[in-house]
């Protein structure tokens, strides 16, 4: 049911603001059992590297919390479950000159709103390749880069962030645009731009989650209010793919200084009732709460065990 504006003043309705996903996930993380509040990572002030040659002159890489598609880890497909066997706890990299199929059922995105049909609303490659081909940037990378979603900071920060720093140095990146999908993806990419723009490599975050991206402080984020999953535009829509990835460019180009937030003017529905369901424990039942603990419990053992065989 639609939420009108309050007739009398013209105001948007009170759903009309941005997800508070730091406050539902603490609420729903306790609703479920789990007592002990999770902190997410918090800084006031963030590094700032201006670009150091024109943006047509610039080697732009991308860095994704996607996971590649392996058929051997159960249903990755669009309307998957959450999917724990397909996480991955290492840094990867591929080939931007080649096809890659990326996925995003190992993480926490919006499954109420969006299915995860189209790649492109989390994998914007077709779009630098586009903006290289269009000479709108200098190159494409030679490699992207997956950083794992990891609800540990000290791993993120000490192990995977220096990581993909080394891989974006030995590429001569001059600039990388990070996309986050789920909460914590979306804490992975701020803390990981930090430590690339701390160490010289410029940055900006296209994200759906405002707050626990600017709770984090990172250099430049493009905010689009859609549904987690659909950080890079809406759903075969090339249109609005195109306009937040261009957005995403022109804010990596002009911002003046940290912590340097634009929001997309592209709107989800004109209704905005959607932002009330996700993880908003008013609307679950005590039954469904219960199977939830249980299904997580569950996936968690199944990301115990691979951690181990990882290891």
């Amino acid at each position: 049911m639609a939420t009108p504006p309050d007739d009398r003043t013209g105001f948007a309705p009170d759903d009309d603001a941005p997800i508070p996903y730091m406050a539902r996930t603490r609420e729903y993380y306790a609703a479920i059992g789990y007592t002990t509040p999770y902190r997410w990572a918090h800084y006031v002030e963030a590094p700032f590297q201006p670009l150091r040659k024109p943006l047509a002159q610039s080697r732009i890489t991308i860095i994704t919390t996607a996971a590649p598609f392996d058929p051997d880890k159960g249903d990755q497909g669009p309307g998957a479950k959450y999917n724990g066997a397909a996480k991955f706890y290492s840094v990867y990299d591929g080939d931007t000159s080649k096809p890659h199929d990326l996925r995003i059922s190992h993480v926490a995105y919006d499954r109420v709103h969006t299915s995860a049909e189209d790649p492109g609303t989390w994998f914007p490659l077709p779009q630098l390749r586009r903006l290289a081909a269009e000479n709108r940037i200098g190159e494409v990378a030679p490699r992207f880069f997956g950083a794992p979603t990891n609800r540990s900071h000290r791993v993120t920060i000490e192990t995977d962030a220096p990581e993909i720093l080394a891989r974006c140095q030995a590429d001569r990146v001059d600039a990388a645009v990070l996309v986050p999908n789920c909460p914590v993806c979306h804490q992975t990419a701020s803390l990981v731009a930090r430590h690339l723009e701390a160490n010289g490599i410029p940055t900006v975050v296209m994200g759906c989650a405002k707050d626990i991206v600017e709770h984090a402080a990172v250099p430049r984020f493009l905010f689009s209010d859609f549904p987690l999953g659909n950080s890079a535009g809406k759903p075969h829509d090339v249109a609005s793919q195109a306009f937040t990835f261009e957005l995403a460019l022109r804010v990596l180009e002009t911002a003046p200084s940290a912590q340097t937030t634009v929001q997309s003017t592209w709107r989800w529905s004109a209704d905005p009732a959607w932002k009330r369901d996700y993880n908003n424990i008013a609307a679950l039942s005590t039954e469904e709460l219960a199977r939830r603990r249980r299904e997580f419990d569950a996936e968690k053992e199944i990301a115990r065990s691979l951690r181990e065989t990882a290891a």
